[in-house]
């Protein structure tokens, strides 16, 4: 993927041609990174590419963090007789120093030089990146796998979302149906995150009162959403799970933007942001997210909608295709497809293959 350097990116292309799969690849390692090691609960046989089970499934990321390079890759393999993969080879650098490598079973880590190098076995089923130790926050393991668990890879489902909530994550899950423990979670961390929230969702929805989060159980709270037109009329107020998708969408977003101030730099993969956003807010709507990532972190989207496409330029813009299932998908920036004047026409007329 060719996102190195872009605040923000756009995805494009027919159905089935990958990018849904960006994300799913992403969500490996995300799981890994927060502490799933058991190789048959990351990926299965039947995710190897074409069923080809002689070619080993690999995961690479390179990610900029402190002004090191951070690069971490890890490959499954399935040897006849077995009933899952396992784990072909593993490695972690920083700045192309290694921090770990791994063939097989055996694990090579690197220390300072007063502690010396360790080697050790583990299991070939097991990734050893939930495993191995850090020393500190400050340690740069330590540092890689908090950034990498906190990505945020998102397709939300709004009628899935009540706004309840009986524990606080700063980890959500990709349909945010968690959103209530998410918005618990970002407050407690920062407090000062609820501005970010406010300022965001007046400027999409004038009325807006404020959101509360009241205890309504032993151990469970329940968002409520209260709307006034400022003129002395008693407000109205909604339980979260009444407002509607779109309005759900928005919520969601100002929980992006203010998480990314809070405890980002952040990745933030939204797989079709604009969903459920009416056609005349689109444009804001993507902007927003656009704008809230220039000062850090990334923002990627993928997209159908012509309002959004128009949103981003050649530049950031990255074309997705394969001529058909049996075929590896080609990723290329718009900027390297010769005669594209109007994306959107050239998108309608199937003239985007690279």
């Amino acid at each position: 993927m060719p996102i190195s350097g872009l605040s923000s990116a756009l995805l494009i292309g027919k159905n089935g041609s990958g990018k849904t799969t960006i994300a799913l690849a992403l969500q490996v390692l995300q799981k890994i990174a927060r502490g799933t090691n058991r190789v048959g609960e990351l990926v299965k046989p039947n995710d190897l590419a074409r069923g080809r089970i002689d070619v080993p499934m690999r995961f690479e990321i390179a990610v900029a963090l402190e002004s090191e390079i951070y690069e971490y890759t890890v490959a499954f393999e399935f040897p006849s007789g077995f009933n899952e993969l396992r784990v072909l080879e593993e490695k972690l650098e920083v700045g192309g120093n290694p921090i770990y490598r791994r063939e097989r079973a055996e694990v090579h880590l690197t220390k300072n030089k007063s502690d010396g190098d360790a080697n050790f076995r583990i299991d070939w089923h097991l990734v050893a990146l939930p495993i191995v130790q850090e020393g500190s926050e400050k340690d740069p393991l330590f540092k890689f796998k908090q950034w990498l668990s906190r990505l945020l890879i998102l397709r939300p489902i709004p009628s899935l979302i009540t706004g309840d909530s009986e524990q606080e994550t700063l980890q959500p899950e990709p349909e945010v149906k968690d959103f209530g423990a998410w918005f618990s979670g970002l407050l407690a961390y920062a407090p000062a995150a609820y501005a970010d929230i406010d300022t965001y969702l007046r400027q999409v929805m004038p009325d807006l009162g404020d959101i509360k989060n009241p205890v309504v159980g032993k151990d469970s709270r329940s968002l409520i959403v209260s709307f006034s037109n400022g003129q002395g009329h008693l407000p109205i107020v909604l339980a979260f799970k009444d407002l509607s998708d779109g309005e759900k969408c928005f919520m969601i977003c100002s929980l992006v933007l203010a998480a990314n101030n809070a405890y980002g730099p952040l990745l933030c993969f939204w797989d079709e942001p604009d969903n459920y956003i009416s056609l005349s807010e689109v444009g804001h709507f993507m902007l927003a997210l656009r704008k809230a990532f220039q000062m850090g972190g990334q923002f990627i989207a993928t997209s159908h909608n012509p309002e959004a496409i128009r949103r981003f330029s050649e530049e950031n813009t990255l074309v997705l295709s394969r001529k058909n299932h049996l075929e590896p998908t080609v990723v290329r920036r718009l900027t390297e497809i010769q005669g594209v004047g109007d994306i959107v026409g050239a998108l309608i007329r199937d003239d985007l293959e690279p």
